[in-house]
This record gives C-alpha cells, structure tokens and sequence, in this order.
C-alpha cells in the first residue's frame, strides 16, 4: 500500500537525539503526574454508551500476553471488551493490511513514525484535539507524527538498544590470568577496535569462561533478521545522514526522509560489526539462517554467550526463559560501535517507532472508545502499573512521575544513557527508511553474505538499488 503523502517529523530528531530526553526518562513529569482512579471516563462529548467492542493490533509479540491481561481488567470496569491481536514477528505490516480488508478491522494499530503514517494516512484520525494527545509531555508532543495541523501518532514508548551483555561473564574474562587484551574492564571498551579485541580474546578463552560463544546466534531465520536489516541498519545511514546535514544529528531524519538515494558510505563499517558478531557467535554461520530472536535471548538467558545485539524490552524474554541463570543486576548495554571517527562518544540508540493510530473509518463513537481506552492505560493507576510493571514501557506521558518508570535492568539503563554528559545518543533514523521492503531486500543479501553466496560489495550493491527503488515507488 502505497500512498502519496508526504511527512516530515522534524521535531522527532531533534528531541531523540538529546542526551537527556525532556520528561521521557520521567525528568519533567513529577509535577503533572496523575493520580487518577482505575474508574475510565471519557471527557469526550461524544456518546461511546453503544461500544462494546474495540480491537488492538498488537506490534509486539513479546507482551502480547500481558495485553489480554490489560484488556480483561479494562473489561471488567467498563463493560467494554478490548480485542487484542498480535503480529508475528515482523509481520505487522502484512497482518495489518490483511485486518484492516475485514468487516471488523483494528480500532487502535500502530505506525512506524512519518513513512508509516504516509502509508496509512487514509487510516489516520487526527488526534490532536484528543485527550491521549494532551496528556503527552513536551517531549512526546514533539516526537508526535503530524502533518499540517494535524496529529496522526501518538508516541508511547520511547526505546534504547545495543550490545547487552552479562556483567558476571565480563568480570571473569576480565579476571583471567589468560587475557591477553589490554583492556582492563567493561567501562574502558568505547571503540570498535576496543570491542574486538575484547570479543576475539574471549573467543579464545570461551571454554575457561564457559561459554559456547561470545554473541548469541545472528538470527536469519523469516522474519527474525529485523536485528540486522533495521536495527543494525540503523547506524551506518544515520552517521551517513548526520554528514549530509552538515554534522547536525537533529536533522539526520529530515534528510533520510527527503533522500532520493544513497552511497551506504558506511557500509564496511556495517560489515565490521556484522562480521564480528558472526565469527566470534554460538552458533555456525551455516545454522544461522534456522535461528530465531527468541533462540538468542535464551543463548543469553542460559549463560550460552556473553553477548546480544536487542533492546530493553529484551529483559522481559530473558526474564522469562525457563532454566535463566542471567542475574537482573548482571544485564548492561554496550553501544554498538563500528568504527566510525569520534565513536567514542557514541551511545546506544535510543527512540521510537512505538506510535498509536486510531482508525478513522470507523464509526465516530468507536474511535472515541479506542481512544479512552488508551486514555485508561497511560492515566488511570492500575494502567500506569501495567505500563511500568508488564510493559516495561519509558512513557513520554506527563501522567508518569520519575518512581512510575520502569525498573527492569534495561529500562534503567535506557535512562542513564540519555542522562550522560558528552554523549550522543543514534536516532532512530530506521523510521526514515523507504519501505519496508528494503528492509526485506537488505535482510535477503546478509543471508547470502552470511551463506558465502554473495560478497560484501553485492550487499552494498543491493541496499543502494533497493533504496533507490522503493523511494520511487513510494513516491508514486
């Protein structure tokens, strides 16, 4: 589905790419929190008294049980019963053009940032009257995708990942008389060349440190290669936007968005991290394209590896992998570093592509209902705790005091990368890609990379052509 609109999120990089992210991280919000009852009312005129049904689209598969439980409680309150389904695993996309063909299509769903909203904009209500959109803090209100005058994404979750790693297993390689690397703790790895050594020294030793590799499996399998395509992707296009703007990172979206093509500068820096996760895993290249996230969050759960590329809200998989060994306080993010100039001022990528869109071809009193029920979960007290405590979400909610942030061990981390001095936080420059499948024909080249079929200058070949291609497409 391709559509005509154009959006661009100026405001979003310009708020993401600040080390202390106003109120996302819970700094501005004390003075505004809510203490609201579990009791949802909407404040809306309109008359929602004939609604007993809406539906959610799940993006996130990882707590789409802790959703029904949400929707159980929601419909024990209010009468209202809240349909909750899940896309598989980078599959959102699909599922919801399928759902969205039906009689009955998702009343809530979720866009990307400015390139979803283009492909769904004939889907979009404008929510900048709503009460959701209100409650966002200064923050969120500028990471909101909006167009003209217009609010059609509510930002709800504002996200961070890199290289997670187990402490414990660090300070055991750290404390070998075997080390051979010159460096002498986690805190001293800043560096692409820092992080190698480190890695390879440990390859070597993986059986003193009881490990069957240092990185968890690189998963190539459907619809698990979105580490790499996007995530990963991430990094060498932001750093090759950041210098078409002149050196300004809060105008690295605004350039992706307008980009009609580009060189992937950076690529051999993509394929210095992509190698040494690769050659230094758990598992043989050859296997990898059989292997799953979930097969790597349980590597690391178990005690397998040391190391895995996700983000925070890889704590509640790890958490939950039976047979867990991995200790709450052991579980600490690495930038992901490449190589680049002046990396060592570098910190984990931290933004959203976590926004709420309420479905305007519904009636107008269902799209009140949907949005009451987000209301309900961003304000009410029984909400707000599922939020902290089983969504594990940094809100950019006014509603949300600095002691209802989350407190899992990657959430906390989040948090103290934004608050460093002197470092630059990646946006999230992957909301800025063409299309999604770019990223399909990215993920498609790294596997024949992977299997020996291709060489590294056909993946750059084929991420340049998709690139042009899909932009073209999609400005059609």
């Amino acid at each position: 589905m391709r559509k005509t609109t154009k959006v661009i999120a100026l405001a979003m990089a310009s708020c993401m790419v600040a080390t202390a992210f106003a109120g996302c991280g819970g700094t501005a919000s004390s003075s505004t929190a809510s203490n609201s009852s579990t009791e949802s009312k909407s404040t809306s005129k309109v008359d929602t008294s004939g609604v007993k049904e809406i539906y959610y689209l799940n993006f996130k598969p990882e707590i789409a049980d802790k959703y029904q439980a949400i929707a159980d409680k929601y419909k024990e309150e209010t009468g209202i019963t809240v349909k909750i389904d899940t896309a598989a695993s980078n599959e959102y996309e699909k599922k919801l053009q399928s759902e969205m063909a039906k009689s009955n299509p998702p009343t809530i769903f979720q866009i990307n940032g400015p390139v979803g909203y283009s492909n769904w904009a004939d889907y979009c209500a404008n929510l900048k009257d709503s009460e959701l959109y209100t409650m966002l803090n200064a923050g969120g209100k500028e990471l909101a995708v909006s167009k003209d005058d217009g609010v059609y994404g509510v930002p709800y979750a504002i996200e961070g990942y890199g290289i997670i790693y187990n402490n414990e297993i660090m300070d055991k390689y750290f404390a070998s008389s075997k080390k051979t690397s010159s460096v002498k703790s986690t805190a001293e790895i800043n560096s692409y060349a820092k992080l190698k050594e480190v890695v390879e020294d440990m390859t070597k030793l993986k059986d003193e440190l009881g490990i069957d590799g240092v990185f968890g499996s690189t998963s190539m399998s459907a619809g698990n290669d979105w580490r790499w395509q996007t995530h990963l992707a991430n990094l060498p296009l932001y750093y090759e936007f950041k210098e078409a703007a002149n050196g300004d990172a809060t105008k690295a979206i605004e350039t992706g968005l307008k980009a009609q093509d580009i060189t992937f500068k950076y690529n051999k820096n993509y394929q210095n991290i992509f190698d040494l996760y690769t050659n230094n895993s758990c598992t043989e290249k050859s296997l990898l394209s059989s292997k799953s996230v979930d097969d790597s969050m349980a590597e690391f759960a178990l005690g397998k590896v040391a190391m895995i590329q996700n983000g925070n809200w890889g704590w509640s998989q790890i958490s939950k992998v039976d047979g867990n060994v991995t200790k709450e306080n052991n579980v600490k993010f690495l930038p992901i570093y490449t190589g680049v100039e002046g990396e060592e001022k570098q910190g984990i990528c931290i933004g959203t592509e976590n926004y709420f869109a309420i479905n305007s071809t519904v009636d107008e009193a269902t799209q009140q209902a949907s949005i009451d029920f987000l209301v309900w979960l961003f304000s009410s007290d029984y909400g707000k705790k599922a939020v902290t405590n089983e969504l594990g979400f940094i809100t950019p909610f006014s509603t949300f005091s600095d002691s209802e942030q989350p407190t899992d061990p990657l959430a906390k981390e989040v948090l103290a990368w934004q608050a460093k001095e002197g470092i630059e936080n990646p946006v999230w420059l992957f909301t800025a890609f063409p299309s999604e499948q770019f990223k399909s024909d990215f993920g498609a080249a790294l596997l024949e990379y992977v299997q020996g079929q291709k060489t590294w200058d056909d993946v750059s070949k084929t991420v340049t052509e998709s690139w042009k291609t899909e932009r073209a497409a999609t400005a059609q």
